[in-house]
């Protein structure tokens, strides 16, 4: 069986969709067509933690449906902006897993992580699959992933 590697940036995927088409990603359908591809092992969904019984409870659904949520504190700055980057994270923990890997599959738009999606292509030949919506994902991820897939219907709900 396929071993795929499952990575969210939910932050991303939260506020592209809102953006893009007002709706959610439909996570439980998501799961179900990647889940029919290979095993989803891990399946990290990675998260802010504001202490609200709203984000509580979806990322308890998260968990329902089978992800590891890894969850960051938000930082509230001095200018009253706020940060809770998982950049590194979420690039730390494909390097560290991409070994024991057949693919890995990325949710997010963010070109950042061009380069960890080059540096895993080169160094272990393995696919990387990216989904994000596409009048918000960066060019530079799109053209250095294996697979570009759009968030469209029917992930979203």
């Amino acid at each position: 069986m396929t071993k795929i590697g499952l990575f969210v940036d939910v932050q991303n995927i939260y506020y592209t969709t809102r953006h893009a088409y007002n709706r959610q990603f439909n996570y439980r359908e998501f799961w179900r067509i990647l889940s029919a591809a290979g095993e989803l092992s891990p399946a990290y969904a990675y998260a802010t933690d504001r202490g609200d019984k709203s984000q509580q409870a979806f990322q308890s659904a998260l968990r329902h449906i089978g992800f590891t949520v890894k969850l960051k504190p938000v930082i509230h700055r001095a200018d009253g902006s706020a940060k809770a980057d998982w950049d590194v994270g979420i690039t730390i923990d494909v390097l560290k897993t991409a070994p024991q890997l057949d693919r890995v599959i990325l949710l997010s738009g963010d070109g950042d992580f061009d380069i960890l999606i080059q540096t895993i292509q080169e160094d272990h030949d393995i696919p990387v699959d990216v989904y994000g919506v596409p009048t918000l994902t960066a060019d530079s991820i799109k053209r250095v992933a294996t697979n570009y897939r759009p968030i469209e219907e029917p992930l979203l709900i």
